[in-house]
């Protein structure tokens, strides 16, 4: 069952209504512009001297993961605002007019295209010069559906995901590892590639990516390397600090790698490879662990499932001994409540951090990641 035709579906419909909303944003925005581009370009933002006052570069993150890479990638020298609000399912959201002003008023913009229709749409029209798509910065896997019950994902085939170099004793042997994140820090090509990443207006910066999985926040590495990509395009946007962002990068690159290795060791003597998830958020997360997702909804958290794929899932559940049905902070848990109970089953947090709220397991990225280590070693059996 492939859930991403529905998905499509709806990205459709939104945009063709949220068109008209953006296009009416954007003009009166240009309309109230008229009467104070004096000002505007007195007050200026980005790198430069504006009478001895240090400006800062206006950033416009779309949503907590980019806005976690943008304010720690840019340190001292940005200002950031979010488009989602704390608490707010992040694939629906629209925006409103002043939201759009934001965006066309932003230095810079950072966004994952095809999570959030309304935002890529906003984008395209913005006409803001410098965008850091996630991504253009690193590999999207494509979504393939729900895993039919008999594809061979058995306990004795080495924790049957498709690369069989994923062992737990040589690093994965990873594709991700490939990108080069070491004391080099690479930059992707990025030299010479501001004509294609320093977007201007007309572009289409909300391509889509069809029927990829955006959720490659999740694995550690392929984060790194989109982190790579804001410090590039920060340094286009602002060249006097470009020494400044790679620094950055180059320290939460760091970061990122010691967390690989706590999840690599944490996971390593599980009893089970097998989870359950309200959506299919964590394909990344479990590829790179080799572990195997099992989702009640697809890439959309608002998906109904079927009555043949919630009996798939009592099929699952009780071949793999699956002990825990997971469930999200901002998405609905009703659906995993009722699963967990006619199995007998516990039930868990187990974060997208597609949101940062009061409820949420952390404060911040490594908080959260973390605390969902630990709920995912209790549920795999990889407790000391």
């Amino acid at each position: 069952m492939v859930v991403m035709t529905a998905h499509r579906t709806r990205r459709s419909r939104r945009t063709a209504v949220t068109a008209p909303a953006v296009t009416t944003a954007l003009a009166v925005l240009a309309l109230s512009a008229c009467g104070t581009d004096d000002g505007a370009a007195e007050d200026g933002a980005g790198s430069g001297d504006t009478g001895g006052t240090v400006n800062t570069v206006n950033v416009v993150a779309s949503f907590y993961p980019m806005e976690f890479l943008a304010e720690r990638v840019g340190g001292e020298h940005v200002s950031v605002s979010t488009l989602t609000e704390p608490g707010v399912e992040p694939h629906d959201l629209e925006l409103s007019p002043r939201q759009v002003g934001e965006l066309s008023e932003a230095d810079v913009i950072v966004y994952l295209a095809g999570l959030q229709p309304a935002v890529d749409e906003a984008i395209a029209q913005s006409g803001v010069e410098h965008v850091a798509e996630a991504g253009e910065f690193t590999e999207l896997s494509e979504y393939r559906g729900d895993h039919s019950h008999d594809d061979g994902h058995g306990h004795d085939d080495d924790h049957g995901h498709e690369d069989d170099d994923h062992g737990h004793d040589d690093d994965h042997g990873h594709e991700d590892d490939d990108h080069g994140h070491g004391n080099e820090h690479s930059t992707h090509d990025h030299d010479g590639e501001d004509e294609e990443h320093g977007h201007g207006a007309g572009d289409d910066h909300g391509h889509a990516h069809g029927s990829e999985d955006p959720h490659v926040w999740l694995n550690p590495i392929k984060y790194a390397e989109v982190a790579d990509g804001v410090a590039e395009t920060l340094a286009a946007a602002d060249p006097d600090n470009a020494a400044d962002y790679r620094r950055n990068a180059e320290d939460l690159t760091d970061e990122l790698r010691a967390l690989d290795g706590e999840f690599e060791e944490g996971l390593a003597n599980r009893t089970s490879d097998v989870f359950i998830t309200t959506h299919a958020a964590f394909g990344y997360l479990a590829e790179r662990y080799g572990l195997r997702e099992e989702s009640i909804a697809g890439l959309d958290p608002e998906s109904e499932p079927s009555a043949a794929r919630m009996r798939a899932l009592h099929d699952i559940a009780e071949d793999e001994g699956v002990t825990t049905v997971f469930f999200e902070t901002l998405a609905s848990d009703a659906t995993a409540r009722t699963l967990a109970d006619d199995l007998g089953l516990e039930t868990d947090v187990l974060d997208p951090l597609e949101g940062i709220t009061e409820g949420s397991r952390g404060d911040d990225y490594f908080e959260v990641m973390r605390a969902n280590l630990e709920s995912l070693r209790k549920a795999l059996g990889a407790e000391d």
